[in-house]
Order: C-alpha cells, then sequence, then structure tokens
C-alpha cells in the first residue's frame, strides 16, 4: 500500500481506492484513487503493510497515525493463509514521520526498496558452548562447570546492566523533575514507548486473507457461508482503528493480535506436514505483571490468552484450544517486595458477582470449561487458591469441572516429570473433551470443552502444564490420522519441533506480561531441568523485580492509552525512580541480626542463596520405606552448591557497585 504525503493529508492507495488522513484533525475519508490527479503539493514517502490505528491523548499527545513499517512472514495457517509478525512501526503525526517507510519502487529514483529486515538490529547474544572448546580428556563434570560459569557471566552483566539502566533513570529523573511533566517529554516517552512495545517484543501479527483472532473452530467449515466477525477478545488494535471501523469499508480494516505464532514443519516416516501454534492475548485488563491482576468489573481478567495447536496434514486440519488467565477474583500483590504476599481487595459477594460473569462468557464460547489451578496449596498463595475454590462451590455449575494441582508441591526438586499425574488424572476429561477436526468435505468433530489453566502469573508453571495436555492431546491426534500407533512414543524430529513451539511460545508470552524469558523454559525446551536453567531463572527473577518497579507503571499507561482506558493526562503516571529505590532500600521489617544489618535492595539475593542452601542443595534422606529419594554424596554437594553461592554473590556485588546512588 503506497503512502502519499501533502501539507495537510496523508492518504494511502490500494487499488482504485484512496484514504485521507487529515493531519490537522485527525479525520478520515475514503476517496477513489484517481483523485491524487488534483493534488499538486503530493508526495510519496513510501509503502506499509497496512495502519494499526490512532492514538492520541488530550493536551498530551495529538493524534498519531501508527503504520506497519516492517513485516515478515512467519507461516500459513487453515491450508493457504499466510501470516505476518511486525517487526516495526512507523508513526504519522501533523509534523514529519518519525522514521523513513520502505521506499516505493513506482515513484523512487531508484528501484531498489529499503530491505524489510536488518540482522545488525538483533543485539541478542547467546552463550556459548563450552563443548567445542574443552580437551579430549575433559570430563562432564568441568564441562558442566563451564557452561554454569557463561551462565554466571552473562547474568552478572544483564544484572549490571539492569541496575545501571535504574541509576540512570534516576539520574535523569532529578535532572529533570520540572520539565519532565511538559507535553514536548511526555509526547517523546510515548511515541519511544510505542516503539518499544511493537518493535522490541515480536508480539504483533496479522493476515491480509485470513481472520487471525478466530481460532478454526469458529470459522465456518463451508464455503458459501459468511465468515464470523473478528472476535473483540482478541482484537488488539480495535480502538484504534473505530473511525475505519464505522466506514464499512474493510479494505482499510486490519485486524491484529498480540500474541504469539509459529509454523514448524514436521516429518514422520516419509509423511510430511505443519505442526502450528496460536496465542492471542486478551485485550480486555491488558498490561504487565502486578499492574494488572485478578478480575474487573466485567467479568474480564489479566493476562488472558488463548493457545491453539494446529497440525495440518494432506487435506486435514486438526486444532486443540487451551486458555489461561489470571484467578477471576479480585485480588493484586501491592508492594515492593521480591515476591508481595497476594491480597483480596473485595468482599465475597462483589467478587461472586464478577467471577460469575467471567464464566459465564467463557461457557458461551467454549461450552464446558475444565479449570486446572496450579497455586500453592499453602503459604502465601493459600488465600487466592481456597478463594478460588470457595467462588467456584458458590457457582455451582455442572458445565464446570475444578481440579487443582499443587504444582510446586508435585514437582519439588526440579521433578517436572511429576505433571504426568495431573495428565493422567485429566485424562478421561481430555477425551470426552476432543477436538475440532476437518477436512476438504468440512466439519468431522469438534472440540466439546476446553481446559483454563492459570498458576498465579499465567506464566511458567500454566506453560509446563499446557505443554503436557497438547503433547497428550497431539498423541492421540497422530495415531487417529493413521501417522502412529497407540502407546508410541513421539518421534525425535516431531519431539523436538513440538518442544521448540511450546517453549517459544512460554518465553514470549511472559516476555509480553513479565518483561523478561518464561522460567522453567529449559523443562520446556528440552525436557530436562539443569542447573544452567536455574542461574537462568535467577537472572530472570531479578530482571522482573526490575521491571516491575523501573518500568511497568509508563508501559502500563501506554498499554491503557491503546486501549482507550487512559483518556486524561493526569491519568498518566510515570515510573518515580528515586521513589522506588528508597522504599526497596527501607526494610519493612525489623534487621534478622539486631545489629547494623540491613537487607534492602540485597533481599531478593539473599533470599535466593537461603532458599538454595537451606532446601535445593540439602541432602535427600531416604524415606522410612526406602522409596523416594536418594543420598545424595557429600562431593555432588559440593558441586552444586559453589556454582550458586558464587552466582549470588556475584548479584550482590553487582548492586553493591552499580545499584547504589
Amino acid at each position: 500500500m503506497e503512502v502519499f504525503q501533502t501539507d495537510s493529508y496523508y492518504i494511502f492507495v490500494k487499488r482504485d481506492k484512496s484514504l485521507w488522513w487529515n493531519r490537522k484533525t485527525s479525520e478520515f475519508a475514503i476517496k477513489a484513487g484517481w483523485d491524487l490527479s488534483s493534488v499538486d503539493d503530493i508526495e510519496c514517502i513510501g509503502i506499509t503493510h497496512g495502519i494499526v490505528g490512532v492514538i492520541s491523548l488530550p493536551n498530551v499527545y495529538e493524534p498519531h497515525l501508527v503504520v506497519v513499517k516492517e513485516a515478515i512472514p512467519v507461516g500459513v495457517l487453515y491450508s493457504t493463509d499466510l501470516v505476518y509478525q511486525i517487526k516495526s512501526i512507523c508513526i504519522l503525526s501533523a509534523e514529519e514521520p518519525d522514521s523513513n517507510l520502505p521506499n516505493c519502487t513506482k515513484h523512487s529514483k531508484s528501484n531498489q526498496s529499503t530491505p524489510t529486515h536488518s540482522a545488525s538490529n538483533n543485539n541478542n547474544v547467546s552463550a556459548s558452548s563450552s563443548g567445542g572448546t574443552t580437551s579430549s580428556n575433559s570430563t562432564k563434570l568441568f564441562k558442566g562447570m563451564n557452561k554454569t560459569w557463561d551462565v554466571m557471566k552473562n547474568a552478572g552483566k544483564t544484572i549490571k546492566d539492569t541496575t545501571q539502566q535504574a541509576a540512570t533513570l534516576a539520574t535523569k529523573q532529578v535532572k529533570s523533575s520540572v520539565g519532565i511533566r511538559e507535553p514536548r517529554n511526555i509526547e517523546r516517552r510515548i511515541t519511544e514507548e510505542l516503539h518499544k512495545i511493537f518493535d522490541e517484543t515480536d508480539s504483533f501479527y496479522f493476515s491480509f486473507d485470513c481472520d487471525i483472532t478466530n481460532n478454526l473452530q469458529r470459522h465456518n467449515t463451508k464455503p458459501g457461508e459468511s465468515q464470523p466477525e473478528p472476535d473483540e477478545r482478541f482484537f488488539w488494535n480495535m480502538h484504534m482503528i473505530e473511525d475505519l471501523l464505522k466506514m464499512n469499508d474493510k479494505t482499510w480494516i486490519l485486524p491484529v493480535i498480540q500474541g504469539f505464532v509459529q509454523v514448524e514443519p514436521c516429518v514422520i516416516g516419509n509423511e510430511c506436514f505443519t505442526l502450528a501454534l496460536v496465542s492471542r492475548r486478551s485485550r480486555h485488563r491488558a498490561g504487565t505483571r502486578y499492574k494488572r491482576r485478578g478480575v474487573d468489573e466485567k467479568g474480564n481478567c489479566a493476562n488472558y490468552v488463548e493457545t491453539e495447536q494446529i497440525l495440518s496434514f494432506r487435506h486435514h486440519q486438526l486444532s486443540f484450544t487451551q486458555v489461561r488467565g489470571s484467578v477471576p477474583i479480585y485480588w493484586s500483590q501491592p508492594g515492593y517486595k521480591y515476591r508481595p504476599p497476594p491480597r483480596l481487595d473485595r468482599g465475597p459477594a462483589e467478587t461472586q458477582q464478577a467471577f460469575e460473569q467471567h464464566f459465564t462468557k467463557e461457557l458461551d464460547i467454549y461450552s464446558r470449561v475444565c479449570i486446572v489451578n496450579l497455586v500453592e496449596q499453602s503459604g502465601k498463595e493459600k488465600l487466592i487458591g481456597d478463594a478460588y475454590a470457595e467462588h467456584v462451590i458458590k457457582y455451582n455449575n455442572e458445565k464446570i469441572i475444578y481440579v487443582t494441582f499443587d504444582f510446586h508441591d508435585y514437582c519439588r526438586g526440579m521433578r517436572f516429570e511429576n505433571v504426568s499425574a495431573l495428565i493422567d488424572a485429566v485424562g478421561p476429561e481430555t477425551g470426552a473433551m476432543g477436538f475440532h477436526w476437518r477436512d476438504q468435505h468440512g466439519m468431522l468433530c469438534n472440540q466439546m470443552s476446553v481446559f483454563r489453566v492459570n498458576c498465579m502469573d499465567c506464566l511458567d508453571r500454566t506453560n509446563v502444564v499446557q505443554t503436557a495436555i497438547a503433547k497428550a492431546v497431539l498423541v492421540s491426534q497422530l495415531v487417529k490420522l493413521g501417522l502412529s500407533i497407540p502407546q508410541a512414543p513421539i518421534p525425535d524430529k516431531l519431539k523436538s519441533a513440538f518442544r521448540l513451539l511450546w517453549a517459544n511460545n512460554g518465553d514470549v508470552i511472559s516476555r509480553q506480561y513479565a518483561g523478561t524469558n518464561a522460567l522453567k523454559g529449559d523443562y520446556t525446551r528440552t525436557g530436562e531441568r539443569n542447573i544452567s536453567g536455574m542461574m537462568k531463572d535467577g537472572m530472570n527473577s531479578a530482571n522482573r523485580f526490575f521491571i516491575q518497579n523501573f518500568a511497568d507503571s509508563f508501559r502500563q499507561c501506554v498499554i491503557d492509552l491503546m486501549q482507550g482506558q487512559l483518556q486524561r493526562p493526569d491519568e498518566l503516571q510515570e515510573d518515580d525512580v528515586l521513589a522506588t529505590i528508597i522504599q526497596i532500600l527501607t526494610p519493612e521489617y525489623k534487621p534478622p541480626l539486631g545489629g547494623y544489618y540491613n537487607p534492602g535492595v540485597l533481599g531478593p539475593e539473599l533470599q535466593l542463596l537461603e532458599s538454595v542452601v537451606m532446601t535445593r542443595c540439602a541432602v535427600q534422606r531416604r524415606s522410612k520405606d526406602g522409596v523416594d529419594g536418594q543420598e545424595t554424596k557429600p562431593m555432588q554437594l559440593k558441586i552444586l552448591v559453589a556454582p550458586i553461592v558464587i552466582y549470588s554473590l556475584i548479584l550482590i556485588s553487582q548492586k553493591l557497585l552499580f545499584g547504589s546512588l
């Protein structure tokens, strides 16, 4: 789609139509394409894949039009429909565009257009494997230690960078404590945050030919039937293009979803097929971890995601859908602790009303719901788990099944394979639930209900359990298609593709909500849990702590602005870095040693160190019947403790050296 510019308009030309956006009033008008011949001061400024929408905040952020600058194809869904991922955006305003659009080959002086994506933009550096640098007589022990040391060095660097960023933010805030409220500065910050949200998260997808807001089952099977309207839950830019929607011209409507899409080719024997994963995040109660928890008055819950696994083989398409979402009651986790204790925010009667609104919507869409609650049944999380169960009992709906599984208790000691006990328990429900299956003649069967999985954040534990459920369904589908025999394990090549899809999905959804990759991702990716994965989890946990305290407030406001939830300038909240640091440095409890000792900002690392030394590295004693555990040798214990202690000391030293002001 070509983009033209005049003194008064931005003009988009698609086939025989043109869309005019007034740079002063932000009004849209549709005209014929040949009307451009009557404009004297027109200039072609490039091409775009489509319009994301308009963002504005009165007296602070005049209307800005967001368009897709770069996009890359991800893969084909639903037989022939290509899906694209947004790599970067361009923001148009009354002034000049904030970046150059790709050249239009029709109107540019050279016939060379700019590349859609530069590999140099990728600044992620992964830790190198030490396997190729060790000598032939090196043991596996030293290889593991080298790999662990690489992870610790990267962890230290990441924490150093994060704390330095926090210090820089605080310094800037001191220097500009007056000017930061100026509209010009706020405008710049909103624009920068929009670019971070769209350009750096790999989170937004669209398709020209297919409605990807709906799963396969909600698409009509007969060619003559009209397709359903886009699912407003996952139509992420619906508010941003509300003026275009009123024009009733689908030429300019580009539904965008936030979530994850990946398609992987697979082979079993001589048969080729594709396995795809599509996650759609709800635009309702959208936001960041700790800023958005629980449910709202309309029954919308935080971090709600519909995830669809699609197997395409010849003319067959098989789809299985799961959902996740925050516990649908009024609760929050305020405070500056590493893990603030949750609290209930409203009374039982008011909560029950929102709870029933949420599940009424769920049952209208999915017919039946099997809740899988993974929160702990003791400790801080017990409050939320008990309240959840009480409201399910009060609702007393025969279409809802409630299953509780204390993930941390069952999988203690990194034994995530114990999730199989849950999969076996819900096996009959999985079989009765079925999946959607269609071929060239139409629908063969439909999915009759859905699993709704949750933990506290609906990220890490939820990823592990949803992956296990999806694997069980995939095995059943392969048998139905004749690609596998009953009770046979998944072939290694298919297993690798399956794990890759779900691990990447977990990382992307986690980055959208918490700002870092998912915890426990090494188990999802490899099927094993190791010390290297623990180190990465420690690094991600520390990063989440800083992000939630130093970056999430302003990002939450920008997300609310995109969804029409923020309408006045006084609702715009900035991250008060200095006040936050003072809160973190000030202990909420008396010093444990009765002296000058003050954990302050070092609390998370000291907590990690204490937890590792006191629990994770404790020697597992044999139980009375001699079955549950095996005794750990002293040498193995020393090897385990040493790198974790060093890692924690690195985190502490980084904060002492770079986190103080």
